[in-house]
């Protein structure tokens, strides 16, 4: 009877399965068996160009990471500086530029537009050897400064070429990719009602006072949602490291991020065990840091219940 039940509902449902199929088959075979087949893969010792094939270790790659590989360190180190430093300061000016595009202004859309438009094409390949130009010993940059009555043009550092500048130059890149965060900021400031702020204005409460006291509290579940995902992107980073180092995380190792170490192990050297061991590693780093902001989101996230 169970059976029959159960053919009866497949049946019925059959439509809805056909539409769901591709999506079903996509994510087996291009989500669910490769985060698998790399978890396996993580506990073998596997060189791609060995023809032995992959030999179990257990844990073995999982300390090796901690123990003898000191570029891993180092670019745990990088990561989590590149991360803690340019989202706060990527949201803060999201939020500055949102708060400023709420006013009512002439070619608002036009606006909107010009500064989302980092946003689209900031993570290319284009952008980013752009921005090598723009910070080389060379660079437009440089250029510019050297204009400051005072400045040597031959004192200035090459800022992607010099390590004490070289990672700034990649958080400046993130800050300027503000768009999607400002757009967020910007949709949930147009959900704030006026009210608020005419009877803070009537209680004698001035512009900062309304800001901290009403702006703030009211955006707090955007400000964790952009929080969230600007965090998890942060620490996905590639590409532009990649391409102003050279794929070399230098100069040296300041712009090593984890995933540009997690490519060469896997890409350049062939030790995809290692590498598949060092993503499930971020993996767990990402849901760490995820978990810590939601579990104190309780705190400073506001839902408008009156709790």
């Amino acid at each position: 009877m169970k059976a029959h039940a159960i053919k009866g509902s497949f049946k019925k449902n059959a439509v809805g399965y056909l539409f769901l199929a591709p999506w079903l088959i996509g994510f087996l075979v291009l989500t669910a068996f490769p985060m698998v087949y790399s978890l396996v893969l993580s506990f073998t010792d596997y060189v791609f160009t060995n023809p032995d094939g992959a030999k179990f270790i257990g844990f073995g790659n999982y300390i090796e990471m901690f123990t003898d590989d000191p570029a891993y360190l180092k670019s745990l180190s990088v990561t989590f500086f590149y991360v803690f430093v340019s989202v706060p300061t990527k949201l803060v000016f999201a939020l500055f530029i949102a708060v400023l595009m709420n006013k009512k202004l002439r070619f608002l859309p036009f606006y909107r537009a010009v500064y989302y438009i980092p946003t689209l094409l900031g993570g290319s390949v284009a952008i980013a050897v752009l921005w090598r130009k723009l910070f080389a010993k060379d660079g437009v940059m440089n250029g510019l400064l050297a204009l400051i009555p005072g400045v040597e043009a031959a004192d200035l550092p090459g800022w992607i070429s010099n390590e004490k500048y070289a990672l700034g130059t990649l958080v400046l890149l993130t800050v300027w990719q503000f768009g999607s965060s400002m757009i967020i900021f910007l949709a949930g400031l147009k959900q704030i009602p006026s009210d608020y702020y005419e009877a803070a204005a009537i209680d004698g409460a001035s512009k900062t006072q309304q800001f901290f006291s009403i702006t703030i509290p009211s955006l707090s579940p955007v400000i964790l949602f952009n929080l969230i995902m600007q965090m998890i992107s942060a620490f996905q980073s590639f590409t532009q490291a990649y391409i102003i180092s050279g794929g070399k995380g230098g100069p040296l190792d300041s712009t090593l991020f984890y995933t540009l170490h997690l490519y060469n192990k896997g890409f350049v050297y062939h030790d995809l065990s290692y590498a598949s061991a060092m993503a499930w590693v971020l993996l767990l780093i990402i849901a760490f840091f995820t978990a810590i902001v939601f579990r104190t989101s309780d705190t400073w996230v506001s839902y408008g219940t009156g709790e």
